[in-house]
């Protein structure tokens, strides 16, 4: 629910209190109607229908001359002490005298929010401060002025505009889910689940019920300035819980938290800008909304490579050489007697010597690490057998490639791990290795690592980061006189003629070749001998 939404039911309200007012004040009897009961009840007892001394017929008799004589009182009086109650129930936070008003609001509007929420809290509270302006202007006018206006800032005007409602199967999620089962572009399944919920955030602002034919340059233009004043994480975290994108820019202005960057902000309209390119060519709409919406990009680098003294520094530190204890990540940069070798361990080396993704790595099958024309090499592929019970997954089609082993990965003994691994009877090299609830692997290990530079004393900021090592291999072979153009593919980069790039079956660079360019990768002056 919008706070346009949320205005507009409180403006309603209040003007629906108001006409209930006028209603029942022109149904109330008029001094005229009155006198004439009165009069009337007089000639009945002249005509001897009622009888004076019959107390109780007297009482019943006058009863309806003294309701109507009363009913302006009485409904002044009662309009009186609602309104006190009213006051008081706002004061403390009591709002359950109006959830039936605000179901009954959304559930007209095709709103849906959790009535445990703090959407439908405020809604509730907004909707009691409606009520309680509408009354003091009722008991204005049962002294003659009619001039009284709302003194609450959030009782104010407030029109409703009228809300498509997409027909069966057009909704924009009911189409998103066609287009992601599709999949045209055959990105992965992180990636489209990460789509849907940048999307979703989309259908907040314009409405579930919005027909993606109504998609255009005003909806985008609108959540695109929303978005450059959302705040990160915001659907994890408690302050914004129950909240829509409005609402929880809103709200951020009191709370403060950090903004999107430019860069997540052009995510989320890339992910909108796919989707409608599939509207555009399935006829759903005309053109692409989203073309030339992209902020500016900032072109400072934000990864940098390690440099020699750095690598020197880390693989000297405890989560390489023995820290207190391998439990929680608090622990890694404490010395100990505790061997990290698992992934933690290995991950940053491979990375180092072939400059795989740390993903890639971390779900690499045991069976993909194999000896090929008496050459060590990482088969780095989405495919698994059947029945595995860890779906691999790769960022692109390109990203499958073949990378030799490196001999200092040798020298250091990952040949020895990964036999370990085998004796145990693991099907992956890192069984340990985890993904996050979005899927993605080891982006938890990939953040402590952040986390642990700092508590080193190797990161101040931002510039540094486990994704260092893929930077720094790709200088080494640019220091061993490669050309990006020559050793892109060994990095899973797209390389070659758009149109060759989809000729033939056999990928680019035979073995030969990529076991002279992963061998090319050196850091002089880098010591690791303790590691052995």
């Amino acid at each position: 629910m919008s706070l346009h939404e949320e205005a507009v039911a409180v403006w309603k309200y209040y003007k629906a209190t108001l006409q209930n007012y006028e209603e029942t004040q022109r149904a109330m009897p008029t001094p005229q109607q009155i006198d004439g009961e009165l009069q009337q009840l007089h000639r009945r007892m002249q005509m001897g229908e009622i009888n004076c001394d019959d107390f109780v017929g007297m009482i019943t008799a006058y009863i309806d001359y003294y309701l109507m004589l009363q009913a302006r009182s009485d409904d002044a009086n009662l309009r009186t002490r609602r309104l006190t109650f009213l006051k008081r129930a706002l004061s403390s936070g009591d709002i359950k005298l109006v959830p039936a008003t605000a179901t009954d609001f959304m559930s007209r509007h095709q709103i849906v929010t959790d009535e445990r929420s703090a959407q439908y809290r405020d809604l509730c509270s907004a909707i009691l401060r409606a009520e309680i302006e509408a009354l003091q202007r009722t008991t204005e006018r049962d002294n003659g002025d009619f001039t009284g206006v709302p003194k609450d800032p959030i009782v104010k005007p407030a029109k409703a505009t009228v809300r498509e409602v997409a027909a069966p199967g057009e909704s924009i999620m009911e189409l998103f889910e066609v287009y992601a089962k599709e999949n045209p572009r055959n990105i992965t399944v992180d990636t489209i689940n990460q789509a849907r919920r940048d999307i979703g955030i989309f259908v907040q602002h314009v409405g579930a019920t919005c027909p993606a034919t109504k998609i255009d340059k005003k909806a985008v233009r609108e959540w695109k300035a929303l978005l450059m004043l959302y705040p990160v994480k915001a659907t994890e975290t408690k302050a914004f819980a129950g909240m829509k994108i409005a609402q929880i820019v809103e709200h951020n202005k009191t709370v403060g938290k950090p903004l999107l960057t430019p860069r997540t902000v052009n995510r989320y309209l890339s992910s909108l800008g796919a989707f409608c390119s599939w509207l555009v060519a399935h006829g759903y709409i005309d053109s692409n909304p989203t073309d030339g919406m992209s902020l500016a990009k900032d072109k400072r680098k934000k990864v940098f490579p390690f440099t020699v003294e750095q690598m020197n520094a880390l693989f000297k530190s405890p989560l390489f050489t023995g820290c207190k204890s391998d439990e929680a990540p608090r622990f890694w940069s404490k010395p100990g007697t505790v061997l990290i070798r698992d992934h933690r361990y290995w991950v940053p080396l491979i990375m180092l010597y072939s400059g795989a993704r740390p993903a890639e790595i971390a779900q690499l099958a045991v069976k993909d690490i194999r000896l090929d024309q008496e050459t060590w090499i990482m088969d780095i592929t989405e495919t698994s057998d059947e029945g595995e019970e860890d779906l691999k997954s790769l960022k692109t089609l390109g990203s499958r490639r073949v990378v030799p082993i490196h001999p200092e990965l040798v020298r250091l003994g990952f040949l020895d791990y990964l036999n370990e691994a085998k004796k145990a009877g693991h099907s992956r090299v890192f069984p340990f290795a985890t993904r996050n609830a979005r899927g993605q692997m080891i982006a938890d290990f990939s953040r402590e690592f952040g986390r642990y530079l700092t508590k080193i004393g190797l990161k101040n900021g931002r510039g540094i980061s486990l994704y260092s090592f893929r930077h720094g291999a790709v200088d080494a072979l640019r220091r061993a006189g490669y050309l990006d153009d020559q050793f892109n593919f060994i990095f899973g980069h797209g390389n070659g003629n758009l149109v060759t790039r989809g000729y033939g079956v056999l990928v680019q660079g035979v073995l030969a070749q990529r076991v002279e360019l992963v061998n090319a990768i050196e850091y002089s002056g880098l010591r690791l001998e303790h590691l052995a």
